[in-house]
């Protein structure tokens, strides 16, 4: 399992982690690896990414445009989706109807758009196409509902 810092534009944040006492402190059983996108950092359970994510939050605000976790190999959620995982309001299914696609150009987060349910990366293959990386991530109800509602096109650039 594994979680996924998206770097925010003009930020390396695997130099930023590693340069400050505290966030080397907290990252000091882990071994974070850079990527093009920003740092991915293995967990061995849910709990535990949980509380890493918790404990390096500030971070994350000032230096992340995204935190994913990844569940298994392509299956990406919201850390609000893990969280109700964690807390058992959300029991995992093959399919999930709310869904948002990140698309990395440059390393950084170029866009996101929130999808039909039922719906694929797949079903957006202009989308795809346009980006160096695309995320499909499962989100809860509200966050889907709140970002597909307030736009007609579904889409929020990042």
């Amino acid at each position: 399992m594994n979680l996924l810092f998206i770097q925010k534009e003009g930020v390396d944040l695997y130099s930023t982690l590693l340069s400050s006492e505290t966030s080397r402190g907290i990252l000091r059983f882990y071994r974070p690896v850079r990527t093009q996108f920003g740092v991915i950092i293995e967990n061995a359970t849910l709990g535990n990414a949980l509380s890493l994510a918790s404990e390096i939050s500030w971070y994350i605000r000032r230096y992340t445009s995204d935190v994913l976790l990844e569940l298994s190999p392509d299956l990406f959620c919201t850390l609000d989706f893990a969280l109700d995982i964690y807390k058992r309001e959300i029991k995992m299914k093959e399919t999930w109807d709310f869904t948002k696609l990140i698309g990395i150009r440059d390393g950084f987060v170029s866009a996101v758009l929130y999808i039909q349910p039922h719906s694929s990366k797949e079903d957006y293959p202009g989308f795809e196409e346009s980006f160096d990386t695309v995320f499909e991530v499962w989100c809860c109800k509200d966050e889907w509902t709140e970002n597909f509602s307030e736009n007609t096109t579904g889409t929020e650039s990042g």
